[in-house]
């Protein structure tokens, strides 16, 4: 494609003086035979100014449908707006590139879903098979993993880096003096979408760094791990199991807020006091976190941005990228009065 640059040299003059006799730029004192020659050169070389090219851009991503599957519910969302993040990071950047999102799919539906190959892409948000998500949509170039737990070398990812979040939560406890940290999380399955009540569990990735990083420093505690679901409610249970045992830790690590709340409460009905008799770390910083009581010390998880990235590889791959990208999207501590520390 034909720039400023190249039609100057042909033309003998500089970039600025074909910027300006291309833009009828009146007060430039050029002969009429050196426009005549800039303009002859532009037309024989194709040459467009790049604001036809952007509106060329534009009007062919205006053209591209894609869809999103999601294995949340609405009412899960609303529960946890960890993923309504990420969809709304989505729906964001759509808007603002002009792409239209023409299909959103339940993975948990319990309607049958039909094949959708006639879509220029597809965002899957969560972990779904993705032998299932190739019988729905055959292009697996054109397909990009939002929060999959799995490993998928083949496909476009983004994932959050669950091991600097984690090891930034244990440095934080470990320089406030805790050495016997827990850790309460949820379990992580793979959804399938052909038989929608199958899933087989995964290696939960906030848990299985917790481990890793605590027998590196030759503190962990197999007993002071509790895994549940991903609720408020199971936080909450989790916590008392925990708080039963002879032995109990100093500080707890919570893989999400919602699971902190809970958490919290427990740890207000047993009569303890949070920091001092237990420091609490949560996961996501979601809206609430700040406003608890005390306000919550947690991983601020990106995941706006998660979905904004997630738009920006599937465009280049429509736009002809072959090879996978793994995108990975670091976090940021969020300190807080839950932890003992208020040092940001």
């Amino acid at each position: 494609m034909a720039t400023i640059k190249d039609i100057a040299q042909e033309a003998g003059v500089s970039a600025a003086t074909v910027s300006r006799v291309l833009n009828n730029d009146v007060t430039l004192a050029v002969s009429e035979e050196t426009r005549f020659r800039i303009f002859s050169i532009a037309e024989q070389l194709q040459y467009k100014p790049s604001r036809l090219r952007r509106m060329k851009k534009d009007e062919q991503l205006s053209r591209q449908q894609i869809g999103l599957l999601m294995w949340s519910t609405l009412e899960d969302e609303h529960a946890d707006p960890y993923f309504s993040s990420i969809r709304n990071g989505i729906e964001t950047r759509c808007e603002e590139l002009g792409i239209n999102i023409v299909k959103v799919l339940r993975g948990n539906s319990k309607s049958e879903m039909q094949p959708v190959n006639e879509l220029d892409g597809v965002i899957v948000v969560g972990s779904i098979d993705d032998q299932d998500v190739s019988q729905l949509y055959n292009n697996g170039n054109r397909v990009v993993f939002v929060n999959h737990s799995g490993d998928l070398d083949e496909y476009d990812t983004v994932k959050l880096h669950f091991e600097q979040a984690t090891r930034a939560v244990i440095a934080h406890l470990r320089e406030l003096g805790h050495d016997k940290i827990g850790y309460i999380g949820g379990n992580d399955y793979v959804h399938r979408l052909s038989r929608q009540y199958e899933a087989t569990e995964n290696a939960e990735p906030r848990r299985i760094f917790f481990e890793k990083i605590m027998r590196e420093l030759g503190l962990y505690d197999e007993s002071f791990v509790m895994m549940s679901y991903w609720s408020s409610n199971n936080g909450y249970e989790a916590m008392n199991q925990l708080l039963q045992q002879s032995s109990r830790p100093t500080a707890c690590f919570i893989g999400s807020d919602p699971m902190a709340v809970g958490a919290l409460r427990a740890l207000h009905e047993h009569g303890l006091r949070v920091p001092e008799d237990m420091a609490v770390v949560g996961f996501d910083d979601i809206e609430i976190s700040a406003y608890l009581n005390p306000p919550l010390t947690t991983v601020r998880a990106h995941t706006e941005h998660m979905g904004r990235s997630a738009v920006q590889l599937l465009l280049e791959r429509i736009e002809g990228r072959e090879a996978a990208v793994h995108m990975t999207i670091n976090t940021t501590l969020i300190v807080r009065e839950s932890c003992g520390s208020t040092k940001k």
